[in-house]
């Protein structure tokens, strides 16, 4: 559990530089480069994914349940992490209603796909997982939406060719994920039940 933790404090501290010290941020980018900030940032967040991955996987070996969801909220989770694929994809896809009324759909998207499986999954390393994300993307989402008023900024209108980008985008990633990532990288398939 130990791994799984710093694991998790790595990741997401890695991933809360440019919200919680921006100037910070911008100065070591100054001094060393874009160039070496993004090695840096990619070697620390692949290092801290595998110890986040690779603890959550001994977990699995002596699981403690703080829950046991009732089957019901598995069929919740396959929607919501459907919703959660398009969150995602909206945020890459081309000026799209998600984001123009969201301002930034990836976060969205990812309190969606933490909750769902906070829904689905009950034992403490599920919790300390997923409920990590997902109070990252609270936060994460409520500082952007902040700082987006702060700076006056308006995201583009809604096209229809971003709108179908996201949902079919989105879709494609989630059926690709479900069928077939999923149990293959996790080692549970979510449409089995």
């Amino acid at each position: 559990m130990i791994l799984l933790i710093v694991g998790l404090l790595l990741f997401l501290g890695l991933h809360s530089v440019r919200l919680l010290a921006p100037a910070w941020r911008e100065r070591w980018i100054a001094r060393h480069g874009m160039g070496q900030f993004r090695v840096l940032y990619s070697v620390v967040s692949l290092l801290s994914f595998a110890l986040v991955v690779y603890g959550y996987g001994l977990s699995r070996g002596a699981p403690a349940f703080l829950y046991v969801p009732p089957l019901w909220t598995r069929h919740l989770a396959i929607l919501l992490t459907w919703l959660a694929f398009v969150l995602v994809a909206a945020g890459y896809a081309p000026a799209n209603a998600l984001r123009a009324r969201l301002g930034h759909p990836i976060y969205a998207g990812v309190k969606v796909w933490a909750f769902a499986h906070l829904l689905a999954n009950g034992r403490t390393s599920d919790v300390l997982l997923f409920g990590g994300f997902l109070l990252w993307a609270i936060a994460g989402f409520a500082i952007r939406r902040r700082q987006d008023r702060a700076a006056h900024l308006v995201p583009a209108p809604a096209t229809v060719r971003g709108n179908v980008g996201a949902l079919v985008g989105g879709t494609l990633l989630w059926a690709l994920f479900a069928w077939w990532l999923h149990p293959l990288l996790i080692g549970v398939s979510p449409l089995r039940f």
